[in-house]
């Protein structure tokens, strides 16, 4: 068992008071999640036609993000068990903690966060290139370059992330919101517009060319359209109501982006007449061929410029939600004394996690210089080198976050079998760890140089986490030594937590049964 510090509660830093409503934390998963970034760009990869592998669910593709969705569904429910026992913003760190121990859950949380934060700069150098690249397209000109775009994010997501979490979730309420009506509307326009020449062969596995094998490929692929959806989590401390509200956004923001997801598959395959060639030819963009004019669109230049601003809306939303939820997890890690000190510093006026802030800050400049500077590092053939950057971070992030549900599942295992609903339990960490092992076989399989270093590089950052959790003392997780971030007995199975109470030295929490003594500030555990 890992060794901890016994420390006083009122050592614990805090984050500020819990005043975040269930619009909040929904916002944080959707704003994180992305979806009409999502729908943009990676429904091609969901299909096959940009994919290394050259595989795909193909004309099937819709299929295989239902598919996608019931995989995730089950990670969620999972997350959102969890989520009813512990309140910490540590999110998934607390969560492979309580099923395979605490230096796992370091381990884990170390991997998790900083795959968080490489797609949270990454996303920083994306939006500038895209900002500026956009622009020239459409005008010719541009008056900044591409660093200064970028440079003016940074300095937008850091001034939003110190003013304070609750301006964060609102501002991506409304970017995020905006951008899924617009674009919702625009795909509904268009199956609308379609009219008889609508069908249900997408929905059917003998549309793919490539069998069910593409399906299954199609499949690992569009579990990468939910990446973060869990993200809701790390506000359990700055939720009015955790255990009811970080539950409902975890599942809620699961559905909701299926169905929008399902929507943007089928409209996209269906406005291109189900022609994957010509779809192929506009792999880059696929949304704003359909929404501009010509013979393969169904708007106009302006319809095209509003989808255009719309997606750059929701970009920023992913910036301020990877930025929320990595600070919140560097603020964790560094408050249980596995990352320096220092890195706790709360802002005493606001509540924010300033040490965080500032490792954020320092990361994207460095990646924005990174793009501006070094050309040669991650380039990618007839790619801009911010497109290349992007896409190393986020197969960095993408693939530590999704090894990170692996471990979970494998620990809810352990975690719920003797709880009820044991059955559920099993059923949703057996098709979680399915889901999960494909998508992580899927970021090796094929994937060109320098990208396919992305993962290699992540599995080097789980060996320091290993390293980290097992040299750090640290002290006693801020999850179970704090009474209103603590597990609930159910969860830890093997031991009650106890908890201080000023009645007695302590008590089992449920239970008017005092602690044995010595035990009071000691919660139980499961052991490593």
């Amino acid at each position: 068992m890992a060794h901890v510090q016994k420390t006083p509660t009122s050592d614990y830093e805090r984050l500020g008071a819990r005043r975040l409503g269930l619009a909040d934390v929904v916002a944080q998963s959707v704003g994180f999640l992305g979806p009409v970034f999502s729908a943009a760009f990676l429904v091609p990869l969901v299909v096959g036609i940009i994919s290394a592998t050259g595989k795909g669910g193909g004309g099937a593709a819709p299929l295989s993000v239902i598919i996608a969705a019931v995989g995730v569904v089950a990670l969620g429910w999972l997350v959102s068990r969890y989520a009813r026992q512990v309140h910490a913003a540590g999110g998934l760190y607390d969560y492979v903690s309580r099923g395979l121990g605490e230096r796992a859950g370091v381990a884990a949380g170390i991997l998790y966060y900083a795959g968080i934060l490489l797609l949270s700069v990454g996303l920083i150098v994306l939006v500038g290139g895209y900002v500026h690249d956009t622009v020239l397209s459409e005008f010719n000109k541009t008056p900044l370059p591409i660093w200064a775009w970028s440079a003016i994010l940074i300095a937008l997501v850091l001034g939003v992330l110190y003013t304070g979490v609750r301006i964060s979730t609102r501002a991506q309420l409304v970017l995020a919101l905006v951008s899924l009506l617009v674009v919702t509307g625009f795909f509904v326009m268009v199956i609308v517009k379609l009219g008889h020449q609508n069908s249900w062969s997408p929905f059917k596995p003998s549309s793919s060319a490539q069998g069910w094998s593409g399906i299954f490929f199609g499949v690992l692929y569009g579990v990468l359209l939910f990446v973060g959806f869990e993200t809701a989590a790390n506000l359990g401390e700055e939720a009015k109501e955790p255990k009811r509200m970080i539950p409902i956004a975890v599942i809620a923001t699961a559905l909701i982006a299926a169905a929008f997801y399902v929507l943007a598959t089928y409209a996209q395959l269906a406005g291109f007449h189900f022609n994957l060639t010509a779809m192929g030819a506009n792999a880059g963009g696929p949304l704003f061929a359909l929404g501009g004019p010509g013979p393969l669109g169904y708007g106009s230049v302006w319809i095209r410029r509003l989808l255009e601003l719309v997606v750059l809306f929701d970009m920023v939303a992913v910036a301020l939600g990877t930025g929320v939820a990595s600070t919140r997890g560097i603020f964790a890690l560094a408050r249980d004394r596995r990352l320096p000190a220092p890195l706790a510093s709360v802002s005493r006026r606001r509540g924010t996690p300033v040490g965080a802030i500032v490792v954020l800050g320092v990361l994207a400049a460095a990646n924005v210089v990174i793009a501006s500077d070094w050309t040669r590092l991650f380039a990618l053939p007839n790619t801009p080198h911010y497109f290349a950057i992007f896409a190393w971070d986020s197969t960095f992030g993408g693939f530590a976050l999704v090894v990170v549900y692996l471990l979970m599942c494998v620990g809810s295992i352990r975690s719920f079998l003797p709880a009820p609903g044991r059955l559920l339990a099993m059923l949703a960490a057996l098709v979680g760890i399915a889901i999960t092992g494909g998508a992580i076989y899927a970021s090796f399989y094929k994937v060109a140089k320098p990208t396919i270093y992305a993962p290699y590089a992540a599995l080097g950052v789980l060996v320091v986490g290993i390293v980290i959790a097992v040299a750090t003392k640290g002290r006693t997780p801020a999850a179970m030594h704090l009474e209103d971030l603590a597990v609930n007995p159910e969860l830890a199975r093997l031991e009650p937590l106890t908890v201080a109470t000023p009645q007695s030295p302590g008590h089992l929490i449920g239970s008017t049964e005092p602690a044995p003594p010595g035990e009071g500030l000691l919660p139980g555990r499961l052991p490593d």
